[in-house]
């Protein structure tokens, strides 16, 4: 299944107004598992910044939710976001310079050649390095472009079945992915070989997450590749869904588990 192309779609009909995207970035806040997972991670980094200035990098910055939810929490950050797709970087820079947040940036970057020494005290990169197959060459970047004490925080599938594979005979449900999901000790081991001093990693996705992402995320894109009708159909099945998935979204970013389809790893430098 691809992604991109109902990807589109979304950002079409919610691009039309400043106010429609904000709504749809409220949606994805809510609905997306990971979401909730990186707001935690983010709130507590913010926690001990002590309202200072900072220089942020979302790398690999999609649709800009995430640089939308940084340049909230604080207007003194400066936020640099880099993506690989030059329509969603045009778009994005429309979006936050008519909503006024003038602290925001978007460029195109490859994220295998992009280093900018000592730059930053925070790096995001959420559900970007499942896509890049040269992995070593990035957390590389990633660390020279840090400052010294600065993090990287990443979300992504782990090899628990983070791209619903369960089997060698099964193919990702995600077709963009270049990898299946990391192994926990596999990241943390490539993070300390790009130089990292510290490297914390823990699932998410546990067993309430998988439920929830099948109700909230696998179902409705399943149906709307299968007919575009279903558009009609995705409010009311939301109503019924949606006071479920929030319940187990809950559990999930609250419990510690054994294992789980997705990974939160920091690493410092």
């Amino acid at each position: 299944m691809q992604y991109d192309p109902i990807k589109r779609v979304l950002g079409d009909v919610f691009n039309k107004t400043p106010f429609l995207r904000r709504v749809f970035y409220n949606l994805l806040d809510l609905l997306l598992l990971r979401t909730w997972h990186v707001h935690k991670e983010l709130r507590a980094w913010a926690a001990n910044c002590h309202n200072k200035e900072q220089q942020v990098l979302d790398a690999g910055s999609g649709f800009g939710q995430y640089t939308y939810y940084l340049s909230g929490m604080n207007p003194k950050w400066n936020i640099l976001a880099v993506d690989v797709k030059e329509e969603q970087v045009s778009d994005c820079n429309q979006f936050f310079r008519a909503i006024g947040r003038h602290n925001v940036l978007f460029r195109i970057a490859d994220l295998v050649k992009y280093r900018q020494p000592n730059s930053y005290s925070l790096i995001l990169a959420v559900d970007v390095m499942e896509h890049i197959l040269e992995d070593v060459e990035v957390f590389k970047n990633f660390q020279a472009s840090l400052r010294s004490g600065g993090m990287l925080l990443i979300s992504t599938p782990s090899d628990q079945g983070g791209s619903d594979v369960h089997g060698d005979d099964e193919a990702s449900f995600i077709e963009e992915h270049v990898r299946d999901g990391y192994n926990i000790q596999d990241i943390q081991d490539k993070l300390k070989l790009a130089g990292f001093r510290r490297v914390e990693a823990h699932y998410s996705y546990g067993k309430p997450g998988q439920i929830s992402w099948r109700l909230s995320m696998k179902y409705p894109m399943l149906l709307l590749n299968a007919s575009k009708l279903f558009f009609i159909v995705l409010p009311f099945y939301y109503l019924v869904t949606f006071p479920v998935s929030l319940i187990l979204n809950w559990l999930d970013v609250n419990g510690k588990h054994a294992s789980g389809t997705g990974l939160i790893v920091k690493a410092w430098k």
